[in-house]
């Protein structure tokens, strides 16, 4: 028998470690110590109320901006190893290390154009030349480019429901983050737009590591790598897709993957 080549373990992107979560005295996380690979799509399943947008929020800081929010434990950000809830850490350095796509389209009343250069100029990014140059990479890698190339002043409220969440997601890759987080971005979408933003995501994968929540376990089955299931706050289960799917070790995964509940 020829002697099989050892393989090499993903690379981890981020770590989630004995992470807490409270709304005020609601304790909405416990203790969730969860790998995000590099260059590789993990998926977030659980029924409605579960913790997947609260845990996935946490990864940009996101809960900062409301008050009586807290974290315990560590998300780690490698390969500089830094814990993105320090205190110490400043949550908009944060943010454009991992940014974020939202459940609706939210395309701000501005032209396509500045929908997408609107991180490069909070970043303090304003020749003409280098925004343009990163403009159309953005959109170029969100798939829009051809169809937006010779619309770019219009408002970014003229394009499509597709367009538009396609357009949300060249504004999270104009800045070069290192992580994306999708939040049930095809929820609102038809089939056909939806299809176009799962396509989408398996592309970009080559290039960021990606943390998706989603209600759609077809989806889920479709598109990500690995699979964590949370119900009531825990982290049930977590393990590559293909096997999480046909063959959960916990009733409750078996239970939630079949329809029986949720």
């Amino acid at each position: 028998m020829t002697p099989q080549p050892a393989t090499t373990p993903p690379e981890l992107k981020a770590q989630a470690r004995e992470l807490n979560f409270h709304y005020g005295a609601f304790h909405a996380l416990k203790n969730i110590s969860l790998p995000v690979y590099n260059e590789k799509i993990t998926a977030l399943i659980g029924p409605s109320g579960c913790g997947k947008s609260t845990f996935l929020r946490c990864f940009n800081r996101m809960h900062d901006l409301y008050p009586d929010n807290r974290y315990g434990g560590e998300i780690r950000l490698f390969p500089d190893d830094v814990n993105l809830l320090s205190p110490d850490v400043d949550p908009i350095e944060v943010r454009m290390r991992v940014s974020m796509v939202f459940q609706k389209p939210n395309p701000f009343p501005k032209s396509i154009f500045e929908n997408a250069a609107y991180g490069l100029r909070v970043r303090g990014i304003n020749k003409k030349a280098e925004l343009e140059e990163k403009v159309e990479t953005a959109l170029v890698n969100a798939a829009l480019w051809n169809e937006v190339k010779d619309r770019l002043q219009e408002p970014a409220f003229n394009l499509s429901g597709g367009q538009q969440q396609r357009l949300c997601i060249a504004r999270a890759l104009a800045i070069d983050p290192e992580l994306v987080l999708f939040d049930e971005p095809t929820s609102a979408l038809d089939p056909i737009a939806t299809a176009s933003i799962e396509e989408l995501m398996l592309e970009l994968k080559e290039k960021v590591s990606i943390l998706i929540v989603t209600h759609n376990m077809q989806q889920a089955a479709r598109v990500s790598n690995n699979t964590a299931f949370l119900f009531e706050g825990d982290l049930i289960e977590y393990g590559l897709t293909k096997e999480l799917f046909v063959k959960p070790h916990n009733k409750q995964t078996e239970d939630y993957i079949t329809g029986r509940f949720g």
